[in-house]
């Protein structure tokens, strides 16, 4: 039963590992270029507009709004 549940706590870790280096693999060709201006406004704003589009919908999905009223 030991070997089970050690087997069982190994999934988290090959999960974040898969996500990492699948984030590593996407921004890869960003980083090496990042000599040109134009490539980093729109790493940048690429950054940005992820951060203000996830913290809007966090705020939908906790604060739904009663539209009936």
């Amino acid at each position: 039963m030991g070997e089970f549940f050690s087997n069982v706590a190994r999934y988290p870790k090959y999960l974040i590992s898969i996500i990492i280096g699948g984030l590593v693999a996407l921004l890869e060709p960003f980083f090496k270029n990042r000599s040109n201006p134009l490539i980093v406004v729109g790493l940048i704003s690429s950054v940005v507009s992820a951060f203000i589009t996830f913290y809007f919908v966090l705020q939908a999905m906790t604060n739904p709004v009663n539209l009936q009223s």
